[in-house]
């Protein structure tokens, strides 16, 4: 499997600067997704690992060889497209082993292949349909089953699944890390959904503006975000501003708008710093008792997930924080309520410079 090396790419396009020094390595064997809003440079990047541009500074190195200015069609790698691109006029078996019929493979080894490709996607029994015949999600898994037939060990997927239905898009996330891993493939995938990231990989790596802002596993990355951009981008957070008015051993005290407190971990944090304090809707609680760490404040809406809903409550600091509750949990309108805050699931972050706003915009 290769180790694919992404060494201070930059791409300009005139004046934009679509990517400013990006470095990465994909490890032999690894699943990374990289994760980021729309314009980020995401798929830029992914598009100059494959081959299909050529930055305009920097290297790509495969298993240490410089293949900068190889073109896509002599780099091993499968490629899976945001847009399902399949041959109309071709049944799904044709489709799934175009590449090696293309190279003239002997037909033993067009039938190994195309059985074993099919199998694996699940589409076996549907290899005499043509893909008018065929739904969204399965049109897709013909596209992996063609990636895959070209026996390639790395597999790039750009957006695999942005155009599909959401229960489709579901099936598809575990098909696509069982066949990557039972294939002992390396994949990188490119998606702007952090549900589909951190579902798919190994590794998620998130991008703004052009650059890598933070990269780790999907579980530290959602409870231990190193940043404020991440800890809003990956997942849902209510943020509150304030100053840290006093430090007792491992707490700090942050006080609010109209001089409430919340005790938080205290991260290095002295007396007079401006902090963010970052706590995720399900971390918190709701209670009928004014005890321990918590926020008055009252009910503006609610919405109904199923087996959840979603609380908002404009706290008496004028902060609006969402809370997850179960449904069951019954919660009128305009009711005063207590936030529950706990100090274990509160993060900790100095405020930005140039204001909170600005550290969490997408753009």
């Amino acid at each position: 499997m290769p180790r694919i090396e992404a060494v201070d790419i930059a791409m300009r396009f005139g004046r934009i600067t679509a990517l400013d020094k990006v470095s990465l390595t994909v490890e032999d064997g690894e699943y990374v997704a990289i994760l980021g809003p729309s314009g980020c440079g995401k798929t830029t990047l992914i598009k100059i690992i494959a081959g299909l541009w050529k930055p305009t500074e920097g290297r790509i190195l495969v298993d240490g060889r410089d293949v900068t200015g190889v073109p896509v069609e002599d780099r091993d790698l499968g490629y899976v497209f945001q847009n399902i691109v399949l041959f109309p006029h071709m049944d799904v078996w044709r489709n799934a082993t175009y590449g090696p019929w293309a190279r003239n493979a002997p037909a033993p080894r067009l039938d190994a292949v195309g059985r074993e490709v099919l199998e694996l996607v699940g589409m076996l029994g549907e290899r005499g349909l043509f893909p008018a015949e065929l739904s969204g999600g399965s049109q897709q898994k013909v596209a992996l089953a063609r990636a895959l037939a070209n026996k390639a060990k790395l597999l790039i997927l750009d957006e695999p699944l942005s155009a599909l239905d959401t229960r489709v898009r579901l099936e598809l996330r575990y098909a696509l890390r069982r066949v990557v891993k039972d294939l002992g493939l390396t994949a990188v995938h490119v998606t702007h959904d952090q549900e589909e990231a951190m579902s798919v990989a190994d590794r998620v790596v998130v991008m703004r503006k052009g650059g890598i802002v933070e990269a780790g596993r999907s579980e530290d990355l959602y409870e231990r975000p190193a940043n404020l951009f991440t800890a809003n981008f990956v997942g849902e957070n209510n943020f509150l501003e304030g100053s840290v008015r006093r430090v007792v051993g491992p707490w700090s005290f942050v006080e609010l708008r109209n001089g409430y407190q919340l005790r938080v971990p205290s991260a290095d944090s002295m007396v007079g710093d401006p902090v963010v304090v970052a706590a995720r809707p399900e971390a918190l609680s709701i209670i009928k008792e004014g005890v321990g760490n918590v926020l008055p404040g009252r009910v503006e809406s609610r919405r109904f997930f199923g087996a959840t809903q979603r609380i908002v409550v404009r706290l008496f600091t004028y902060d609006l924080v969402s809370v997850d509750l179960p449904s069951a949990q019954s919660l009128n309108i305009d009711r005063d309520v207590m936030v529950s805050f706990p100090e274990a699931s509160i993060l900790v972050y100095p405020r930005p410079y140039a204001g909170l706003q600005e550290a969490l915009k997408l753009e």
